[in-house]
């Protein structure tokens, strides 16, 4: 998973062309950073954020962070086994990784948890009348 710093382009909205003109607008906010440090947030994809600085950001663009971060799926390289590719039996291998990025509300997770355990004791329900018949 990767993701996209948009910091550059929401200055540029904003009329904000040079990263020094964010340090004196987090400063007032409490976030104390050297030009150099401002200069990397703004032309390097971070690492690592603190929350108030991320706070700061969005406060000082007028975004929020799903403005700033942009989620990116990152294909990742599926090899083909020797079977799988010849036909063989391909039981041992593995589906190639989903990545979903799912944001759920909380009564879509009560009713997940609810769905699941339903079938958890339907499952147990069928094994135990096959056993016994």
């Amino acid at each position: 998973m990767g993701y996209q710093w948009k910091l550059r382009q929401l200055m540029a909205d904003q009329q904000m062309f040079q990263t020094s003109d964010l340090v004196p607008l987090l400063a007032q906010r409490g976030i104390t950073l050297s030009r150099e440090q401002v200069y990397r947030l703004v032309t390097q994809p971070p690492q690592r954020l603190s929350m108030d600085t991320l706070v700061a950001l969005c406060d000082i663009l007028g975004c929020t962070p799903n403005d700033l971060i942009k989620p990116e799926v990152v294909n990742a390289q599926v090899r083909k086994s020797a079977a799988g590719a010849a036909g063989g039996s391909a039981s041992h291998c593995r589906p190639p990784p989903r990545f979903v990025v799912s944001y759920r509300t909380p009564r879509q997770r009560e009713a997940q948890a609810e769905l699941e355990s339903s079938r958890a004791w339907l499952v147990d329900h069928l094994c135990r009348a096959v056993g016994r018949g």
